[in-house]
């Protein structure tokens, strides 16, 4: 199957970041993390550029509030970190429950890629469950607010809350297409708690499906919302069972 860059959203170590920044860095990469997809990213842009330097991360995609926040503050800050392309991570639930709300955010999302583009850098919506249950003239709000976006706007699917809301991953991804550059990858037993979550492998979620399905991911990203036991333990869980996928695909080639 394809091997997309394997990235780690930092949310998932957020209270770890928040003790102990540079410390929380050097163990994503000591577990094998070659990339990182930070959130909020423009409050600690200077000691995050310092720590992901420092331990050889690189950043190609990153959360931030773009419908909602500063977005020349945000790309400035993007450009610092290296980051080439900027997702906004949420947008609330009763704003997908009509078309002409979804058309209202595509637009905005169009006009904040246009200015993303004078910083050489892409713009990206991400999702949560509500956005898949939400069906409007036949289709998910998702795809709804897809057929409104200009070309240069990607997405980031999350296929856990995908799952979550009912859908086959893998099925969106192929509906979806070219414009899915990232996918979040988690697994768990499909419940909106995100305590409930489990590393990449021990749920629910057909993840060899979801990435056979997207051979143009530019990153899937391994991310907890929330974890019962130690994070960098799951996290490293999650990291191993995804590269034993990529070493089994490469064994049934050989």
């Amino acid at each position: 199957m394809p091997k997309p860059l394997l990235s780690v959203q930092l949310y998932s170590v957020r209270r770890q970041l928040e003790a102990d920044l540079p410390d929380s860095i050097a163990k994503l990469a000591a577990l094998g993390f070659t990339a990182v997809e930070p959130y909020n990213f423009a409050a600690i842009a200077e000691p995050l550029a310092a720590a992901l330097s420092a331990n050889g991360l690189t950043a190609p995609s990153g959360h931030a509030p773009l419908l909602s926040a500063d977005q020349d503050e945000i790309f400035t800050a993007a450009e610092a970190l290296g980051i080439g392309t900027v997702i906004d991570p949420f947008i609330p639930e009763e704003r997908w429950q009509s078309l002409a709300d979804v058309e209202r955010t595509a637009q905005a999302l169009n006009a904040a890629a246009a200015k993303a583009a004078g910083y050489g850098i892409t713009v990206g919506y991400h999702n949560h469950w509500w956005e898949l249950e939400s069906i409007l003239d036949g289709s998910t709000a998702l795809e709804q607010l897809a057929a409104h976006l200009d070309d240069p706007v990607i997405l980031e699917v999350d296929t856990y809350w995908a799952a979550v809301a009912g859908q086959d991953p893998a099925a969106l991804l192929r509906r979806l297409g070219d414009r899915v550059k990232f996918v979040h990858l988690k697994d768990g037993p499909l419940s909106t708690e995100p305590l409930d979550q489990l590393p990449a492998g021990e749920g629910r979620v057909d993840i060899p499906a979801i990435l056979a399905a997207a051979p143009q991911l530019t990153a899937g990203v391994v991310e907890f919302d929330d974890y019962r036991g130690d994070i960098f333990e799951g996290l490293a869980k999650s990291l191993g069972y995804l590269n034993g996928l990529a070493g089994q695909a490469v064994g049934a080639q050989a």
